[in-house]
């Protein structure tokens, strides 16, 4: 038997122990994807569309701020398939509903409540109040102030250069007539022109003036954009439509449909 302090004076040892139990602990995580049937859910509009779409440019925007403002270490986008979960957050979360995002804003980490369903569970108003003064809303709530996000202008001339740098990870961004053909086929017509990269800066302004996310039509802040991804969050799966047993058989494993036959 080897003992712990023969391991912890051996550098050398201790290199090759410590890769050979990351190797097993990533074999038990990767490995079991490769037998699975499909790990990311098919999930559909009632007009036959994918319900899961990218990102507007505004969303997308409110998206880079969210990240830059640090909020995913307070605040997780994951819900577990836990009963208790279930009860305070709702369904829990669907790989499909991550497939586009870059980095993906999953964890534990809850000194906040999860936000993976946070979209149109309160006003654009009560959103405004929170992020200005959380305790204004939530008396208990440690959650620090934001109150540059309202004074800060949103910055998009560069939002064509983010679309497509998310593009070219994958994410169906169009650019040509025919990606822009392609998506109207995935996501419909009205979806279509929000992921037109040439109408990028149209189509952010546009969002903002529909919504005004933050109450001051007079400006476009950060507060917009912040608010805007927050207000979409959870909201492009309808659960309504389907029953839990559908998405059961995203679980099952090749080999075990193959026995069953």
């Amino acid at each position: 038997m080897i003992k712990h302090e023969s391991i912890e004076t051996n550098a050398g040892l201790l290199i090759i122990l410590t890769l050979v139990a990351i190797s097993i602990g990533g074999l038990v995580e990767i490995v079991p994807l490769f037998y699975i049937n499909d790990t990311v859910e098919d999930v559909r509009t009632p007009e036959g569309y994918e319900a899961v779409r990218p990102y507007t440019p505004l969303e997308s925007a409110g998206r880079d701020i969210y990240v830059r403002e640090g909020c995913f270490l307070c605040h997780s986008q994951m819900i577990r398939p836990f009963r208790d979960e279930d009860l305070r957050y709702g369904h829990y979360s669907l790989a499909a509903e991550s497939k586009y995002d870059h980095p993906f804003q999953w964890g534990s980490k809850r000194t906040g409540p999860d936000l993976a369903r946070v979209g149109g569970k309160y006003s654009n108003e009560w959103h405004v109040q929170h992020l200005m003064n959380p305790r204004s809303v939530v008396p208990e709530s440690i959650m620090p102030n934001y109150p540059w996000l309202a004074e800060n202008e949103l910055h998009y001339a560069d939002i064509k250069k983010r679309l497509l740098a998310q593009k070219r990870v994958g994410v169906p961004y169009s650019v040509t007539d025919e990606e822009y053909e392609e998506n109207v086929k995935r996501f419909g017509p009205e979806v279509a022109k929000w992921l037109d990269i040439n109408r990028a800066e149209e189509n952010l302004l546009a969002q903002a003036e529909a919504n005004n996310y933050d109450g001051n039509p007079d400006k476009l802040t950060e507060l917009d954009a912040l608010i805007a991804y927050l207000q979409v969050l959870g909201t492009m799966v309808d659960f309504k439509q389907y029953d839990e047993s559908y998405f059961v058989k995203f679980r099952v494993s090749k080999a075990g449909q193959t026995d069953g036959k």
